[in-house]
């Protein structure tokens, strides 16, 4: 009988991993924080419970070969119990904890000499004067898709900061304002027994701290940084014992270097495109590390892909609506929605376009996506 995989977390990331486990023939058990999330609507062994509760964590776990995720919040100290009780925490909580904690994630990096901007960890708005204004100030805990960051010009803005989150009682990492020509990704995904596979690098753009597209492979990335970049992923991947996919968020320099800007130890939207665009996907990959089965080809399938996210409007239509037009425009078009009600700036669902011809792509991507969301009025053609 095929090993049972536990994943943490009911979100989109989760709701993909279905498909390949399902050709794999490997069955899933969820825990969900919400009757009908995203996953818990395509994997039906789910149960509805808190992740911070060990006692339900311990419930959904039990019987289950191992333990993934689908967010990085669940308590350090029960991935340990978990461990202790003989369940394959992947990654484990010695790795999962530098994708939680800034201020752990930098320190780490420091120690292992890759290069991130600079950085301290401040108290009062005096020491982010000190440090150097402007500059971003971020939660060393709990912030995502542009959440917990500040943007900090003056004291006044550091002020702000420190009121906002003195409420979650997390400490506040200080980094130097970067001027960067664009964000990069690097995504790697590691097994336990130490293989690694790398995709292509890409370029991704972010509006208002929300991935909006990305581009596979970065387009003019220059081979040496592209090397350099894979390089820092595998690094990291092995020095921090990763288990799963490891996504390593970056910027181009204006003079020529990358920092390493996030890390995120799970499926990640850069890899989105993996789905269509590669041999195997971020997602088939991040089960197969999770069950130490030998890793897929990263290799991309044509000179271009480019995924757009659909982020939910102002209208109240269905986003199943847009397939009759979407799909008869574009035959070679993929579409993947995520079972969420639209709301505005919500990540629904996105698209994937890929072929020889950058331009094309791209137009194609951002035509469906803007189709789906409703910001194309009446417009077919």
């Amino acid at each position: 009988m095929s090993p049972t995989v536990a994943i943490i977390g009911g979100g989109q990331l989760a709701r993909m991993l279905a498909e390949p486990a399902a050709a794999l023939g490997i069955p899933l058990r969820l825990l969900a924080e919400a009757a009908g999330v995203s996953a818990a609507q395509v994997i039906p062994d789910h149960e509805v419970g808190d992740y911070t509760d060990l006692t339900t964590l311990r419930l959904v776990t039990d019987g289950c070969a191992a333990v993934t995720f689908d967010h990085e919040h669940v308590p350090t100290e029960h991935l340990h119990a978990l461990e202790a009780d003989g369940i394959a925490v992947r990654p484990g909580p010695d790795a999962l904890v530098h994708a939680q904690d800034k201020a752990v994630m930098r320190a780490a990096l420091g120690r292992l000499g890759i290069p991130c901007p600079r950085n301290l960890v401040v108290e009062t708005p005096e020491e982010v004067e000190a440090f150097g204004l402007p500059c971003v100030l971020k939660k060393t805990r709990g912030g995502y898709d542009g959440k917990g960051v500040w943007f900090a010009t003056s004291r006044d803005d550091a002020v702000e900061a420190f009121e906002q989150a003195a409420t979650s009682g997390v400490q506040i990492l200080a980094e130097e304002l970067v001027d960067f020509r664009r964000e990069l990704s690097a995504l790697v995904a590691r097994s336990p027994s130490g293989q690694v596979a790398a995709w292509p690098v890409v370029a991704s753009e972010q509006r208002d701290g929300i991935c909006r597209e990305v581009v596979a492979p970065a387009p003019d990335l220059d081979p040496d940084l592209a090397v350099e970049a894979q390089q820092i992923a595998m690094t990291i991947a092995g020095e921090l014992g990763v288990t799963g996919v490891l996504a390593v968020e970056l910027f181009e320099t204006t003079d020529g270097r990358v920092l390493v800007n996030e890390l995120a130890m799970r499926p990640h939207n850069t890899g989105h495109w993996t789905q269509d665009g590669s041999v195997t996907s971020q997602f088939e990959n991040h089960l197969r590390a999770v069950l130490d089965l030998p890793l897929g080809a990263p290799d991309a399938r044509a000179p271009w892909t480019v995924m757009v996210n659909i982020l939910g409007g102002d209208h109240s239509s269905e986003l199943y609506d847009g397939y009759p037009h979407a799909l008869a425009r574009d035959p070679r078009l993929r579409v993947h929605l995520y079972g969420k009600a639209m709301r505005p700036g919500r990540k629904v669902g996105h698209v994937n376009a890929y072929g020889d011809d950058l331009e094309d792509c791209l137009a194609r991507a951002r035509h469906a996506a803007a189709w789906f969301a409703g910001d194309l009025g009446d417009e077919s053609e």
